[in-house]
């Protein structure tokens, strides 16, 4: 009988000398739809839901904790979620390593850790570095979806994003109180700070 974990779990691909190489995305999924990345998938929530409710694409979350991933894995099924994989990974400007160049069509991140501490801004997974990884495996017009209540954090995305030649803001008023975004879901996280006083800004931007 195979495991929830050996149905979705998938290994990131490295040569002999250790370095990721590119995954063969064909085989990884029962159909070739278009693919969708969420990096970060904390309990699951988002990648669970909008797959069943889009399932004409695949989704992969990307995902470096363990515990993060097993708590994913608790609202998988394969019968229900065929179009979902998990990995895990830490994500930094070597995700073009992974992924062929112009395969994924759009990108989930949802509250990314905002190190909010000075000395640990290089910490920030928002760097140009990884923007312009990111440019690489995109197809032209994915859009990248992107949520964070750190208001610190909201500022330092946008100006990173505007600054890239390869985006746009989808959005006139690139920073947005409430989301917009279609099929919208409220994970865990985002309900928990809600509660706490910390309202989410949203934001959508473009590969051009």
């Amino acid at each position: 009988m195979i495991s929830d974990g050996d149905y979705f779990i998938i290994k990131t691909p490295t040569g002999d000398n250790g370095k990721s190489q590119m995954l063969d995305l064909e085989g990884i999924f029962p159909k070739i739809q278009p693919l969708y990345l969420e990096i970060g998938s904390g309990k699951g929530e988002f990648i669970s839901s909008y797959s069943i409710q889009n399932p004409a694409f695949n989704i992969l979350g990307l995902e470096a904790a363990s515990k993060r991933i097993n708590n994913t894995l608790k609202k998988l099924s394969p019968d229900r979620h065929p179009n979902v994989r998990l990995m895990r990974v830490f994500v930094d400007e070597s995700i073009k390593d992974i992924f062929p160049a112009e395969s994924v069509s759009g990108v989930f991140i949802q509250h990314p850790d905002p190190w909010p501490k000075r000395k640990h801004h290089r910490r920030r997974l928002i760097q140009p570095g990884f923007l312009n990884a990111l440019a690489h495996i995109l197809k032209p017009d994915a859009q990248i979806q992107i949520s964070t209540d750190h208001s610190g954090y909201a500022a330092w995305i946008l100006e990173e994003f505007l600054a890239n030649p390869c985006y746009i803001s989808v959005f006139d008023d690139p920073l947005r109180q409430q989301s917009t975004f279609e099929d919208h879901i409220t994970t865990w996280f985002e309900a928990e700070q809600r509660r706490q006083g910390f309202d989410p800004q949203f934001m959508l931007f473009k590969r051009i």
